[in-house]
């Protein structure tokens, strides 16, 4: 794929690739809107006696949208590491997705405090009864991992975490907006040389953050292969993402002629590649459990087949794998815009499901069963909120395409064969 077969393009720095500022009033809609409905959740929760249902709601939906900004922020690198030309101009969009890790931060202060002054509403582990031989409480295998699951430990790991992608995120994002000014072939060289030290971090960092935000939730269970079955799903939702929202922005006059029907194609093609690869890892990770059949492993997969657990998991196998993996094969598909959008409409919400299933069955010890309500919306929405007017307010008079990219011809020009 690729080719120059095109007339040269040119892409002038003008008002159909710049977020202007009137979409500041959506931006205030969604941040005082977001932030009401997160505190409506939590009073919900405190007064009918949920406030575990909330921490365990707003976890799902707060890594629902982390996860998006941190599938963006494997594919920067990623791009630049492999030197590609087609992701030009959807690369700025990108950047600006993996910004919101800022705001991400401090929104996780709404899970990190609660553990730092010693609740275990969310994370058992934090239990100091669980630590103390001389209590009835007692529990051998968690005392064991207290050097690790700890609340201090958490808070550095935390810490740790986002800075680095934020650093990663800011790093590549003011150096492409440098090159929009002085158009310097170097800055190109120099954040292809940064990118495989920031896939490297980001590996580790992911897999880590996964074990001690989800996986933990159980603190007995354990699967080494948790962190790429997370990977999986953040990559996933990422380009359903980004081609929604390259559709939304196209659909708003921003980016027409520049990005067609085959840059489409080729989120397309990833679109299908990550679904497959999503499935791969999550029948993997539950066949070595199955044939294993040790109980401190199969006990996390035998909850999600009590109290209801076991439709969502069908629901998963189905909307998640088997529907979107036949729908986005086809090359008729992957090229109309439309109908790739609804693909990635079905991918969104069954991301979410997959994060809920991970998640909630958790909620009373593991005895709850599906219950998805109106904490469960608010929270959804209310990051969601909050997340897409941060990402207005980083694109705002930015240009949406890297204006002095060398490689910006070839994607220009791009033809699919």
């Amino acid at each position: 794929m690729g080719g120059h077969h095109k007339p040269t393009i040119t892409v002038t720095d003008d008002e159909s690739i710049r977020i202007s500022p009137a979409w500041q009033s959506l931006r205030v809609l969604g941040l005082f809107g977001g932030a009401g409905l997160l505190i409506v959740a939590w009073l919900i929760g405190k007064f009918s006696d949920s406030s575990s249902y909330f921490y365990f709601s707003y976890l799902t939906s707060f890594v629902y949208f982390l996860s998006i900004s941190l599938g963006a922020l494997f594919f920067v690198p990623i791009h630049h590491l492999t030197r590609a030309g087609w992701s030009v101009v959807v690369r700025r969009i990108c950047e600006l997705i993996t910004q919101n890790l800022i705001p991400m931060a401090a929104l996780f202060l709404i899970i990190l405090l609660p553990v730092v002054f010693g609740s275990h509403s969310l994370f058992e582990w934090n239990n100091p009864e669980l630590w103390n031989k001389d209590s009835s409480h007692y529990d051998q295998l968690i005392a064991h991992k207290s050097p690790y699951l700890n609340p201090t430990f958490f808070a550095i790991r935390a810490i740790i975490y986002f800075s680095a992608w934020i650093c990663i995120a800011r790093y590549f994002f003011l150096n492409s907006l440098a090159q929009d000014s002085n158009g310097d072939k170097a800055i190109t060289l120099k954040m292809q040389k940064w990118s495989s030290l920031a896939v490297v971090t980001f590996a580790l960092t992911v897999t880590f953050a996964s074990f001690d935000w989800l996986m933990s939730l159980d603190p007995h269970w354990f699967s080494t292969i948790f962190g790429v079955y997370f990977f999986a799903g953040c990559a996933l939702s990422f380009f359903a993402f980004l081609t929604l929202t390259v559709f939304l922005l196209q659909q708003s006059g921003k980016l027409e002629g520049i990005i067609t029907k085959e840059h489409y194609h080729d989120l397309g093609k990833y679109t299908f590649g990550f679904t497959l690869f999503w499935a791969y890892i999550a029948f993997s990770q539950f066949l070595l459990i199955w044939y294993a059949n040790i109980p401190e492993e199969t006990g996390w997969y035998l909850r999600r087949q009590e109290n209801g657990w076991a439709y969502v998991a069908i629901a998963l196998i189905f909307g998640h794998f088997f529907i979107p993996f036949f729908g986005v094969m086809s090359r008729h598909i992957r090229r109309n815009k439309y109908a790739l959008v609804c693909w990635a409409l079905l991918i969104l919400v069954m991301h979410y499901v997959d994060l809920y299933y991970i998640v909630m069955p958790q909620v009373a010890h593991g005895t709850a069963a599906p219950s998805f309500g109106l904490i469960d919306v608010c929270c959804i929405v209310g990051i969601g909120g909050v997340y897409i007017s941060f990402l207005i307010w980083f694109a705002t008079d930015k240009p949406l395409v890297p204006l002095k990219d060398p490689r910006l011809q070839e994607s220009l020009a791009l033809q699919n064969h």
